[in-house]
């Protein structure tokens, strides 16, 4: 019985470890995994290792494909696409639910939770500022949809949220930009804990679309058409 505890810190550091190399571009997309080279790099049993990677399978960053093992999810403009068309779609029915139903917790997190983002700094020329702005913008829109009272909601999203967070380390915005995404997240933060029902959906879901353009232009500029 001690044994489970120290089992799930492991798989939990190596996962955490493995989704930070995913999301960096460390392991390329597509790249096949080597279960048997990582228990050697890690220096730990097969066990702990299965279930790191299982759980990013779980979050949409790993693929498993039957006879051949595992592999990190590729990255295409369809699939981007597909991704920010779903999320356009859930996380405003999320949003609206949340604004219904979340109550003063909820509207006190989502402003707790943007006030956080408003003090990040994502700054192109400095590449170390970017990990502690993804956090706080994860945050945010998790705490706007988090009051939804819909479990397997949130599960759905939350996945969503991983492959777009993955687009946007992949392909990060230049020094050049012609959005102001503070001033969207603001309109978003405020329109939903003052109640503001439909102008907080139609300001989510214009952020999320605008995002998907931005991330599609930046993947073609980089080469990237399939």
């Amino acid at each position: 019985m001690p044994e489970a505890p120290r089992k799930e810190t492991i798989s939990s550091r190596i996962s955490a470890t493995l989704r930070s190399a995913i999301l960096r571009g460390d392991m390329a997309p597509g790249s096949r995994i080597n279960l048997d080279r990582l228990r050697e790099e890690y220096d730990i049993s097969i066990s702990p290792l299965r279930e790191a990677v299982s759980r990013l399978v779980a979050d949409g960053l790993v693929e498993f494909e039957d006879q051949r093992g595992y592999r990190v999810a590729p990255v295409s403009l369809a699939n981007l696409a597909e991704v920010t068309a779903l999320r356009a779609e859930l996380d405003v029915m999320a949003l609206r639910a949340s604004i219904t139903h979340g109550g003063l917790d909820w509207e006190s997190d989502v402003l707790r939770t943007h006030y956080l983002l408003t003090r990040a700094i994502r700054d192109p020329a400095r590449p170390e500022t970017f990990a502690a702005w993804e956090e706080a913008h994860s945050k945010f829109h998790r705490a706007l949809i988090g009051g939804c009272g819909m479990p397997l909601m949130l599960t759905i999203c939350g996945v969503l949220h991983n492959m777009t967070d993955r687009y946007r380390h992949l392909f990060p915005p230049g020094d050049v930009t012609d959005r102001d995404v503070a001033a969207e997240h603001g309109e978003i933060a405020i329109a939903a804990t003052t109640h503001e029902t439909d102008r907080a959906c139609a300001a989510l879901k214009a952020h999320i679309l605008r995002t998907g353009e931005a991330l599609s232009a930046r993947m073609v500029a980089k080469g990237k058409t399939v």
